[in-house]
C-alpha cells in the first residue's frame, strides 16, 4: 500500500471525511468493472458511540448487560458506573481530544472506561496487555496517551509502572480483579492468586478505580460530534511500524448499524454473545462490544481463550451468537467427541480476522451443528466490509457480498486507477461510512491508503457476477515463483484437506532459480501421524508443480498473534534469520582469497 493517488504533480487526493457520503466511483470500464454495492443501499445516520448505550439503557435498563465469571450487571448499573467514571476522568484532568489507553483484558472495566472516556470526548487507545514494554512505549508515545488503565495483575501492572516515565504517562488507572468477581471467587483471587498480585503503584501516578467512581456526580457536559475521533486502533504492524487508524464515532457506530441491518436484528428478543475475542482488537470491539450494546445483548466476558473456560461458559450461559477467528474453530474441531458442544441453538457463528479454510468450516458445522458465516474486514474499516448472509446456503470459499451501505471494487494492483472486470483478480478496495479518516499523524501513509477515494485493503480477490467477494491472498504474501504468482491460501486449503493436518501456513523462501518457492509449515491433529513425504505426495494430487512446496516442516505448534491468528510474519522472520546465520557460517568457513581449501596459501 505504498502507491499514492496522484492527481496533479505533488498533489494527492485526500480520503473522504468519515461519516460522509462516499465519493462516487470512477466511470465504468468498457468490460463490466467489478463493483459490488450492497442491495438495497441505505443511509446510516451519523451517531456518537455514547448514544448506543444511552438508547439501550432507555429501552431496557433492567436487562443484564454483562456477565463476568458469574457476576452480572444490568444496563442501568453499567450506565451509572459509566457516569461516575466519566466524572472521575474529568476530575483527573482528562480533556476532550485527550488520549486514554485501555490495557485491559475482557472485563467490565474495559466496557465502563470505554464509554466513560467517549462520553467526555476523549479518544480511546486499546492496548494489548501482553505487548512487550517496547511495543507499549511506542503505542503510548505515538498516540500521546496521558492515562492508561491496567488490571492489578503483576504481569501487566509492573510492566506499565516500569515504563510510565519513559512513555510519558501521568496516571495509571488500577482496576482490581477482585472487585468484579463473585464473592467466593474474589476471596479465592485474593488468597490463592497472591503470587500474581503486584505492589501497586503509589503517589500521583496511581489512580485506583474505586477513587475514579467515588463521586456520584454527573460529568460536565461535553459536545461530541460524529466526525470526532473515537478510537485510535493500532494495526498489527504487518506492513511496518504499527500505525493508529483514526476511527470516528460515525465509523464505529455505522459498522454496528450495518451489522444490525445485515442480520435484521431488532433487539426485541435479547441475544447472548460469548465475548472471548479480545476487545482491544477491532473485530471484537465492533462485533462483541459496540454491536452487543447497540442491540441490548447480554455479553458473557471471558478474559482469554482457554477451552475449559469456554466450554464451561457455553454450558452455563448458552450463547445465541458467537464471534471467533479460524484457530478457535480449529480448536473445537480437535476436541474429543465427549467434549464436543452442541451449538445447534446458536443463531450464528461468525468467523473473521483471517480466511477460514473450507475444510475447517465443514468439520466444525458437522461436529457441532452450528452454522458458520465468514466475514471480511480490516482495521481501517472499523472493520467489516463484507459478510455472508444469515439465511441461505452461501457460496463456498466466499466471504460474502458487500456489507450494507458498502461498495466493493476490484482494481489493478499495478495501475490502481483502473477497475478490473467481474472474475478478474485484483486489489480489493472499499467505500462506506465505516472507512477511517486516515492514520494518526501520518498524512503520507493516509494518502497512500486511498485511491480515487476508495480504501485500499492490500488484499487480492475477485467479485463474481452476483457480487460475492472471494479472497485470494494478501498482496505482500503472494509468492513470486519464476514469473508466476503463487497464492499461499491455495496451498493451505489443499493442506487442510489432509486428514492428519491440524493447522497450515505457507510462506515464500528464497530460491536461486525461481526467485522464491513455497515452504509449508503444519501441525498435526492430536493422535494423528504423517511424514513430510506423505504430505508432499498428498499435495501433488491437488496442486500444480509451481504451487508444490519445496519444503515442508511439521511443528508441534505454530506461532500465533494475540487474537489467535497464525503469525505468518514470525515464520518469515525465522526463515530470514536462519538463512542469515547459514550465510554467516558459510562465510566463516569458506577459504580466504589466495588460500586453497584444506591448506595454507
Amino acid at each position: 500500500m505504498n502507491m499514492g493517488m496522484s492527481k496533479e504533480p505533488g498533489e494527492t487526493a485526500p480520503p473522504a471525511p468519515a461519516g460522509a457520503t462516499p465519493a462516487a466511483p470512477p466511470p465504468p470500464a468498457p468490460n463490466a468493472p467489478a463493483i459490488a454495492r450492497a442491495r438495497p443501499t441505505q443511509p446510516f445516520p451519523p451517531r456518537i458511540l455514547p448514544d448506543l448505550l444511552a438508547h439501550t439503557v432507555a429501552r431496557w435498563p433492567t436487562r443484564i448487560a454483562l456477565d463476568f465469571a458469574g457476576r452480572t450487571w444490568t444496563y442501568g448499573a453499567i450506565d451509572a458506573l459509566v457516569r461516575r467514571a466519566a466524572r472521575g476522568l474529568q476530575d483527573a484532568g482528562l480533556q476532550p481530544g485527550d488520549r486514554i489507553g485501555l490495557c485491559l483484558p475482557n472485563t467490565p472495566y474495559f466496557v465502563i472506561l470505554y464509554f466513560a472516556a467517549l462520553r467526555v470526548g476523549a479518544i480511546v487507545v486499546p492496548c494489548n496487555p501482553l505487548y512487550t514494554p517496547a511495543e507499549l512505549v511506542h503505542q503510548i508515545r505515538d498516540s500521546g496517551a496521558r492515562m492508561l488503565a491496567v488490571p492489578d495483575v503483576g504481569l501487566v501492572h509492573d510492566k506499565v509502572v516500569a515504563l510510565a516515565a519513559e512513555a510519558g504517562l501521568e496516571h495509571i488507572i488500577i482496576c482490581p480483579m477482585a472487585g468484579i468477581l463473585p464473592p467466593a471467587k474474589a476471596l479465592g483471587w485474593r488468597w490463592l492468586k497472591r503470587a500474581d498480585h503486584p505492589r501497586l503503584a503509589a503517589g500521583a501516578l496511581a489512580l485506583p478505580f474505586a477513587r475514579l467512581v467515588a463521586r456520584d456526580v454527573p460529568p460536565a457536559p461535553v459536545a461530541v460530534a460524529p466526525d470526532d475521533i473515537a478510537v485510535l486502533q493500532y494495526t498489527g504492524g504487518t506492513t511496518g511500524v504499527p500505525k493508529g487508524a483514526m476511527l470516528t464515532h460515525a465509523n464505529l457506530a455505522a459498522n454496528s448499524a450495518q451489522m444490525v441491518a445485515h442480520g435484521n436484528e431488532t433487539g426485541e428478543v435479547q441475544q447472548r454473545t460469548l465475548g472471548v475475542l479480545p476487545m482491544f482488537h477491532v473485530f471484537a470491539l465492533t462485533s462483541v462490544l459496540n454491536f452487543g450494546i447497540d442491540t441490548g445483548a447480554e455479553i458473557v466476558l471471558l478474559p482469554r481463550f482457554e477451552m475449559a473456560e469456554v466450554l464451561a461458559a457455553l454450558k452455563r450461559k448458552p450463547p445465541t451468537q458467537f464471534f471467533g477467528v479460524p484457530t478457535i474453530y480449529v480448536a473445537f474441531n480437535h476436541l474429543p467427541p465427549a467434549k464436543m458442544p452442541d451449538l445447534r441453538a446458536l443463531r450464528a457463528c461468525v468467523s473473521g480476522g483471517a480466511p477460514l479454510p473450507q475444510d475447517v468450516r465443514a468439520s466444525f458445522e458437522r461436529l457441532t451443528g452450528g452454522k458458520v458465516m465468514e466475514g471480511y474486514g480490516l482495521t481501517e474499516a472499523a472493520p467489516i466490509i463484507a459478510c455472508n448472509l444469515l439465511e441461505g446456503p452461501g457460496k463456498p470459499g466466499s466471504c460474502g457480498p458487500a456489507f450494507p451501505g458498502t461498495t466493493l471494487e476490484i482494481r489493478d494492483p499495478d495501475d490502481p486507477h483502473r477497475l478490473l472486470a467481474i472474475g478478474e483478480k485484483g486489489e480489493v478496495c472499499a467505500r462506506g461510512p465505516q472507512v477511517m479518516k486516515g492514520y494518526w499523524q501520518r498524512p503520507e501513509d493516509s494518502a497512500n491508503c486511498f485511491v480515487d477515494g476508495a480504501l485500499r485493503t492490500g488484499d487480492i480477490g475477485y467479485l463474481d457476477a452476483d457480487g460475492y467477494l472471494f479472497l485470494v491472498d494478501r498482496i505482500k504474501d503472494v509468492i513470486l515463483c519464476g514469473g508466476y504468482n503463487v497464492y499461499p491460501r491455495v496451498i493451505e486449503e489443499a493442506a487442510y484437506a489432509h486428514p492428519a493436518i491440524g493447522e497450515a501456513v505457507a510462506i515464500g523462501i528464497p530460491d536461486a532459480y525461481r526467485g522464491q518457492s513455497p515452504k509449508l509449515f503444519v501441525t498435526l491433529r492430536p493422535g494423528a501421524e504423517a511424514t513430510t513425504e506423505e504430505i508432499a505426495t498428498f499435495l501433488a494430487q491437488k496442486l500444480n508443480k509451481i504451487e508444490l512446496p519445496r519444503a515442508i516442516e511439521i511443528r508441534a505448534a505454530l506461532p500465533k498473534t494475540q487474537i489467535g491468528k497464525i503469525a505468518r510474519k514470525d515464520l518469515v522472520a525465522e526463515e530470514a534469520a536462519h538463512r542469515a546465520k547459514q550465510h554467516e557460517t558459510a562465510a566463516k568457513t569458506a577459504p580466504k582469497a589466495g588460500q586453497k581449501a584444506g591448506g595454507s596459501a
